[in-house]
């Protein structure tokens, strides 16, 4: 068997390997792949829905690391090549190790480019802090935990990468000012009057723009204070995101002697040029000239290069590629293709722009072909023009019918006349064929093509395409996806259903569920959803499987990057005792946490505590759960209201105890954060919680539900205003427990509050119109009842390896304000 080295774990290493295995690979090939980031293979492009809160991590993951396993590849993640050896065929790696091969794989992809600018990097610690750029997870990360804490941030760079950073960023709450050196934003994409019109888009979102703004200098001497630009102004600024490009990543091919100029030269073999046995793909490859940096071109080399590395096809050979671009760029719909203005004095120009709507189209036609458009704000004649400008079909004479549906053909054509292989989903490499292969392989549904093709899986620009063809490759035999209404994955039945057949069957753990609904087969996905819908409707009669619970459920911790665990003890209301401080001062220096950190629901956070010794950390601190970690009922924020505020009207603080102490650890659909503020200036942001009371004149109390701060911004909508304490406590557990029982899986109030309507829920809940208030309130006081502090099983593990440490701990940087100052 043939050793096979790969150098980059990436999306064009991965998906080259991909191809390799589809061609029979496995049995020819022991595969080895570097990958200098610690995991598996995820989808780059999808890091800005990360950053702006729309995906979660676990979703962008293309390979996860079982893959690897499963395929029978050694995956070196976390390990950086530091020289190939083309002589004695082996790659010498940063660990000290040497691989030995037969054929290898470059597919080193880019790095960010950072202009030359004084006071970016830091004499001691790289970048100066506050400075990011934004290439990886690990960027992400860093910049969403900063942009917490943070309230100006400005991003250098007015590309597509750059607007998508701007827009994440301000879904933290910063102010962002997008800084970009040319004339009009994504200029190698817009011409001068769609830049215009895109920058107007953007601004409108609240994001501030500088065009011509050539940054100079960062300023601040500990961190990042702002940015000084070319004309002598600063711009005041707590973080800086450069975003200003890319750049070939070539020193490992460079160092080892392979030809490079922009990139690793290779022929149309995908073979580095003079060199047999060793070939490049993606981003870090220079072909006939050109480099390329998106998904198009590197899916059409990873397929040349399998069919070669492999011999499935000795005659497959790369011509180069003509690059289209199809995103959401900022909220707003972007395609790109060719050249953007007029070169010719013969070049056919077409233009429209309607600058209010934020509309703009342009063709350029060259000697009956289309050789440029640009389609901003109204992307529906895409399709047609991407097809048009890859494959030079024939244009309409009259040349508006590039840009308009005059007399509307119908949506059908328009998934017909596209090739096989045109390509849908720019995010995921998805094609049209790709798309009718799996319609016609069985798949009959949008949402069952879209999972097993990944198409619309990105930025989601090309659903609506992705949905005509599978309507057209399905002749009108496209069925409804069943699954959009499951309560879980793995079961197939909406909540309704699923609960009273749960009722009737006299179902209490979750295998029993799997077992009588599921046909015995058990889904890893639905696990937590079914743990908290069994655990809300049997209480105490709940039998628990710890193998069903998440590792944060099963320790009562929450797990952290580098595999230790968050410890945060319960403070009601935000209120705690000089004791209390003491005794978590002392837990500190004990078990040495590397951080103590006061969070934004009002509590004390110990950051860092090993897996092993929890139960001796509950036990010395001698306090409640704070419920940090589950699918539950989290705090109730308050402000100190009439007791100490002069402008206080009721006595938050009180209410707010009240409320946590009746409501606390209850499971739910997704996590439910609480405040009360004494007054209407609401100090305890009471007006985005997903419930939030608000004191007001003459001892009356206003509800509001269906609130949001974090990644969805939502003012809550008014539930009632009622006289006492006691009734807000009746309609709060009245509510929650409609929550509870009617909103899907991880749907938070924000989404659920809208979808049932707030006249809808005011009626049955505060009017009792269908008759289900005492129900509510009877199976809510069974809840309350059925409560337990989950911090007491540190004394009575519920198994033996359960606070035993499984994970190797990864270091962490040192947070710097433990570092003491000089004296």
């Amino acid at each position: 068997m043939e050793r096979l080295v790969v150098i980059g774990n990436g999306m064009a290493g991965a998906r080259t390997v991909e191809e390799i295995l589809d061609r029979g690979g496995r049995e020819r090939f022991a595969i080895t792949m570097f990958g200098e980031e610690p995991y598996g293979n995820y989808n780059r492009i999808l890091l800005s829905n990360v950053l702006s809160g729309v995906e979660d991590e676990a979703d962008i993951f293309l390979n996860s690391l079982p893959w690897y396993e499963e395929n029978g590849i050694t995956l070196r993640a976390g390990v950086r090549v530091e020289r190939i050896d083309r002589f004695a065929r082996v790659v010498r790696a940063a660990d000290g190790t040497v691989t030995p091969y037969d054929k290898l794989i470059i597919a080193t992809g880019s790095r960010p480019y950072v202009p030359p600018i004084d006071g970016m990097h830091h004499p001691r610690r790289g970048y100066h802090q506050g400075v990011f750029t934004f290439r990886t997870i690990d960027d992400t990360r860093a910049m969403i935990r900063y942009a917490r804490d943070h309230e100006r941030a400005v991003v250098i760079g007015g590309g597509l990468l750059g607007l998508e950073a701007a827009r994440g960023l301000q879904q933290h709450g910063v102010q962002v000012t997008l800084l970009h050196s040319a004339a009009t934003l994504m200029n190698a994409q817009l011409d001068a009057q769609a830049g215009a019109i895109l920058r107007r888009n953007v601004e409108s979102l609240g994001i501030t723009v500088e065009v011509s703004a050539r940054t100079v200098a960062v300023v601040g001497r500990d961190r990042v204070e702002g940015v000084r630009l070319a004309d002598g102004r600063t711009i005041p600024s707590d973080m800086v995101v450069v975003a200003a490009g890319i750049r070939a990543n070539v020193e490992v091919a460079a160092l080892s002697g392979l030809p490079v100029e922009r990139a690793i030269l290779v022929d149309d073999h995908m073979r580095v040029l003079d060199e047999t046995d060793i070939y490049a793909v993606g981003e870090c490859v220079q072909h006939r000239g050109q480099t390329y940096g998106l998904v198009a071109p590197l899916w059409e080399q990873a397929r040349v290069l399998a069919d070669q590395i492999t011999g499935r096809d000795r005659t497959a050979a790369y011509h180069g590629s003509r690059t289209a671009t199809k995103l959401k760029v900022a909220g707003v719909d972007v395609a790109a293709m060719g050249i953007t203005t007029p070169e010719r004095d013969d070049d056919e120009f077409v233009v429209y722009s309607e600058p209010r709507r934020g509309v703009y189209k342009s063709v350029i036609v060259r000697d009956d072909r289309l050789i440029g458009a640009t389609l901003l704000g109204d992307v529906s004649k895409v399709g047609f023009l991407m097809q048009a400008f890859d494959r030079g079909l024939p244009l309409p004479e009259e040349r508006v019918r590039l840009l308009f549906d005059l007399g509307g053909p119908p949506a059908e054509e328009s998934a017909a006349e596209l090739d096989d292989g045109a390509q849908v989903c720019n995010c995921n490499g998805v094609s049209k064929g790709d798309l009718v292969t799996t319609v016609h392989s069985g798949v009959k549904t949008v949402g069952g093509v879209m999972d097993a093709t990944r198409a619309g899986k990105g930025c989601g620009s090309c659903k609506s395409l992705v949905a005509q063809i599978v309507e057209w490759a399905a002749g009108g035999t496209v069925e409804e996806d069943p699954t959009a209404t499951w309560y879980v994955p793995g079961v197939p039945m909406d909540k309704p259903a699923l609960m009273a057949a749960i009722r009737a069957q006299g179902l209490k753990s979750v295998s029993a569920v799997f077992d009588a609904l599921a046909g015995g087969r058990e889904d890893a996905k639905s696990k937590m959803g079914l743990v908290s819908l069994l655990r809300m409707m049997w209480g105490e009669e709940y039998q628990d499987e710890r193998g069903a619970r998440f590792i944060n459920d099963r320790v009562h911790a929450n797990i952290q990057r580098d595999g230790t665990f968050s410890v945060v003890p319960q403070m009601k209301g935000g209120v705690t005792t000089p004791d209390q401080l003491r005794r978590i001062a002392d837990v500190a220096d004990k078990y040495q946490v590397p951080m103590v950190k006061v969070t934004g629901g009002q509590r004390i956070d110990l950051l860092g505590i090993r897996k092993e010794d929890l139960p001796r950390v509950w036990a010395d601190l001698d306090m409640p759960s704070g419920y940090a970690y589950a699918k539950s009922m989290r705090t109730v924020k308050t402000c100190v209201g009439s007791e100490f505020c002069r402008f206080g009207v009721g006595d938050s603080t009180t209410l707010g105890i009240a409320i946590e102490s009746r409501f606390q650890g209850l499971e739910s659909p997704a996590k439910m954060k609480l405040a009360v503020t004494g007054c209407p200036r609401n100090c305890a942001e009471a007006y985005v919680k997903d419930l939030g009371v608000v004191a007001i004149d003459g001892g009356r109390w206003e509800i509001y539900v269906g609130g949001a701060a974090g990644a969805h911004v939502r003012k809550g909508d008014l539930l009632a205003t009622v006289d006492s304490p006691d009734e807000v406590i009746t309609l709060t557990g009245r509510f929650l427990q409609y929550y509870r029982e009617n909103a899907n899986w991880l749907e938070r109030t924000y989404a659920f509050v809208p979808r049932i309507g707030i006249e809808t829920i005011r009626s049955l809940i505060v009017d009792d119109s269908d008759g289900l208030a005492a129900g509510l309130d009877e199976r809510m006081a069974a809840a309350v009842a059925a409560y337990t502090d989950p911090w007491k099983e540190g004394a009575a593990p519920a198994t033996a390896g359960q606070f035993r440490t499984a994970l190797p701990l990864l270091p962490l940087p040192v947070v710097p304000v433990r570092e003491r100052d000089p004296a």
